[in-house]
């Protein structure tokens, strides 16, 4: 029996002849050599995915699960370089079909709350508010499209610290998405008048 690799001339019979090594012919086909580049990267990805700080996991026993009807949501940010110049806003809110002109938010606030014992912050919703918007006249013809609506009120941006988790209880059918957000190295003067 030949076998013969799709892409590359060696066959089995080169390689049993001593023209081309087995692993030099399996090696030299390009389609194993994107199988195997594929299976590395792909290997690699799975274990960086979710990847944190070694303390991060271990410091989650300090928050207790969720109460009935309520949620907990756990993020566990990856250990950067210079933290310090990093902020995290978190987006709680949910999925609603409406149209796609006005603009919309819930009511309620996230509080924070510092786990006894612990020191750590946890941050909470006890109730997710009435929807309110902007009253723009739209195409009643118009489709409605899934918007994900947040709460409203300033944006509250949260020290990044890859070694403890953030953690927040939500309300079910309440979901949390948070954007990680950067300062600038450069640093202005401000001017005496």
């Amino acid at each position: 029996m030949e076998l013969i690799c799709n892409g590359c001339e060696a066959t089995a019979k080169q390689a049993n002849s001593g023209k081309v090594s087995g692993i030099t012919s399996f090696l030299s086909c390009a389609s194993v050599r994107i199988l195997i580049f594929l299976a590395f990267t792909l290997s690699a990805l799975i274990a960086g995915e979710g990847e944190i700080g070694p303390s991060a996991a271990k410091e989650l026993k300090a928050f207790p699960p969720a109460g009935e009807g309520m949620s907990r949501f756990v993020i566990m940010l990856p250990p950067r370089k210079e933290e310090e110049l990093l902020k995290v806003q978190l987006l709680v809110g949910k999925a609603v079909k409406l149209d796609p002109q006005n603009r919309y938010f819930f009511g309620g606030k996230l509080e924070t709350e510092t786990i006894t014992g612990w020191g750590y912050d946890r941050y909470i919703l006890k109730s997710l508010g009435p929807m309110a918007g902007t009253l723009m006249a739209v195409d009643p013809n118009e489709p409605k499209v899934d918007r994900f609506i947040t709460l409203g009120g300033e944006p509250e941006l949260l020290r990044y610290n890859s070694r403890l988790p953030l953690v927040v209880y939500l309300p079910d059918g309440v979901e949390v998405r948070y954007r990680i957000w950067r300062a600038d190295n450069k640093v202005e003067n401000a001017r005496d008048q």
